[in-house]
């Protein structure tokens, strides 16, 4: 897949738990596992906006084009 999802990377950076996401997010643990195990095959502007906000960042610093071969 060429969107690759760097939410866990921000989450190491910013010293946050899973579950401290979640609660600051409102998803559930599995929703946002799936998120950041790049399985997700979507993303509300809702929910990154949101994400952004509890991570101090921007879009693009969770979310990656990679361009396939």
């Amino acid at each position: 897949m060429p969107i690759i999802v760097n939410l866990d990377v921000m989450m190491a950076k910013r010293k946050m738990s899973l579950n401290e996401l979640s609660e600051k997010v409102e998803l559930t643990l599995s929703n946002l596992s799936i998120l950041k195990t790049g399985k997700a095959k979507a993303i509300r502007f809702s929910t990154l906006e949101a994400i952004c906000k509890a991570l101090d960042c921007q879009p693009a610093d969770i979310l990656e084009y990679v361009e396939e071969v």
